[in-house]
């Protein structure tokens, strides 16, 4: 079975004995929500590189061996109970930014819009990110850069980003300090633990981002 099935046979076990069940995240468990967020055994998501816990197998344990399972841990990512924890920060933050003005019509309308291939498979892999948070949970300055700069990246990338581009490069760090994610010092725990494998990279052209928006034209 999976690990989040494992979970679902304990906390039925626990009901059947009259005991609360242990409260964790899911939905998909496709590896594609991002919901599934656990740290097993010290790792964000558990032992597997580039897969979330949903697509965790309990074969990859040894029979009798003790799992520890945590939540995320991040003074933005409160605990709501056991394994949950209030990820709605990052949601703030793609609030503040994450959007664009530009009206490219319909569905084919959009492809007239000429965008280099390197450009665009840039943009697809930073868009790659779930916003499932192992990046905070990893980095032991509980920071949300790869995050943040990875939806930075996929707007900044493209044509249809650029009406906001200053903006939103603004706005999104801005409200990524006011969550209280700690700041960056390039440990690179959060690309190793990414289920997405998105790039340190991205850090680096929000850094770029940033300053560029803070530029005054005369």
């Amino acid at each position: 079975m999976s690990f989040l099935e494992m979970m679902d046979v304990l906390n039925d076990d626990l009901i059947r004995k009259g005991e609360d069940p242990i409260a964790f995240d899911h939905d998909c468990r496709e590896g594609i929500c991002g919901m599934c967020s656990l740290f097993i055994n010290g790792r964000a998501h558990g032992p597997h590189h580039a897969a979330t816990t949903c697509q965790l197998y309990m074969r990859t344990f040894k029979d009798g061996d003790t799992i520890y399972v945590e939540p995320w841990r991040a003074k933005a990512f409160p605990a709501i109970k056991d394994l949950a924890v209030d990820r709605t920060a990052f949601d703030r933050i793609i609030a503040r930014g994450g959007f664009i003005s530009v009206n490219t019509g319909q569905a084919q309308d959009a492809n007239n819009i000429a965008v280099e291939k390197e450009a665009a498979e840039k943009a697809m892999d930073a868009a790659a990110c779930i916003g499932c948070g192992a990046c905070v949970a990893a980095c032991p300055n509980s920071a949300a850069m790869l995050f943040v700069s990875a939806k930075i990246s996929q707007l900044a990338l493209l044509p249809q980003g650029e009406p906001e581009r200053k903006l939103r490069a603004l706005s999104m760090i801005d409200q990524m300090d006011k969550e209280g994610f700690g700041n960056c010092t390039n440990i690179g725990a959060c690309e190793a633990e990414c289920p997405k494998e998105i790039k340190l990279t991205n850090i680096g052209r929000m850094n770029r981002e940033f300053l560029k928006a803070t530029l005054v034209d005369e």
